[in-house]
């Protein structure tokens, strides 16, 4: 039963093949045309816009990005409150990044932590950062609360 199974008519087309003599109807140009990059295999020149000025070159060229840029895993003070409001986070522990990522803060551990400013902390806390914003370590301070920078392991 399984073994007589066929596909129906025109379900497999086979290819064309090209190059195969004047009487195919596809012969010597296989239907690329004359000679030149156009008729060789490959991928075309990518942004090739056959002369025209091409869209990358078109549109206006904004800002930059620095060669070495610090990147990190950034948290507001606010979000440190609102977890600290809602039970999540015990102010009687230091806050470290290996706590955010248990408490669900991020996903995993892939870039240093960063604590920023906006918001405002009501509890003094014990913070293990890699870096603080000025303002953070300014508001970390007024409540009594204390700002450890990571060292950085070369």
């Amino acid at each position: 039963m399984l073994n007589d199974l066929k596909d129906c008519l025109g379900a497999r087309k086979a290819s064309r093949r090209v190059g195969r003599g004047i009487g195919s109807g596809r012969g010597k140009t296989s239907s690329r045309g004359g000679k030149g990059q156009t008729a060789r295999s490959g991928v075309s020149i990518k942004g090739f816009e056959g002369g025209q000025m091409p869209l990358c070159r078109r549109l206006p060229k904004m800002g930059f990005v620095p060669f070495r840029r610090s990147r990190f895993c950034s948290v507001n003070l606010d979000r440190i409150q609102q977890a600290i409001d809602s039970g999540c986070l015990d102010v009687s522990f230091p806050i470290t990044l290996d706590v955010l990522v248990e408490k669900g803060f991020f996903k995993k551990k892939v870039f240093p932590l960063k604590i920023l400013g906006r918001g405002t902390l009501s509890y003094p806390v014990h913070i293990v950062a890699d870096a603080f914003s000025c303002q953070a370590q300014s508001k970390i301070h007024s409540v009594k609360g204390t700002c450890v920078l990571v060292s950085k392991t070369p």
